[in-house]
């Protein structure tokens, strides 16, 4: 493994967007870290934001290594729980969108 210090989060931006992203770990609204592990070609990275410590790139020597490092972020961090809340999401424009959700009608209330 391998590791950078990375001093602005432009920079970590810059190398997601041109990286397939396979797991989130963390999430800064409920945290101070989160962990973006990709892969660019033949290289496993790991890009940590942190609002409370040094931003890193960390590379992974091969696939063994990098999937044992997920499973040690997870352990430390959790998952992040906004992955989950978009599947939700999904879920409820499903339904609205197949006309299954039920809307109470509050006119005779009043």
């Amino acid at each position: 493994m391998e590791e950078i210090e990375i001093t602005s989060w432009l920079t970590l931006d810059a190398i997601k967007k041109k990286a397939e992203t396979i797991e989130t770990i963390g999430n800064l609204q409920t945290g101070h870290s989160m962990s973006i592990f990709c892969r660019i070609e033949d290289d496993y990275l790991e890009l940590m934001y942190s609002d409370s410590s040094a931003n890193y790139l960390r590379r992974y020597e091969d696939k063994d290594e990098f999937d044992g490092a997920i499973d040690q972020r997870k352990e430390e961090d959790g998952e992040a729980p906004y992955e989950d809340d978009r599947e939700l999401d999904e879920d409820y424009e499903e339904e609205e969108e197949e006309g299954d959700l039920e809307v109470e009608d509050e006119s005779d209330n009043y």
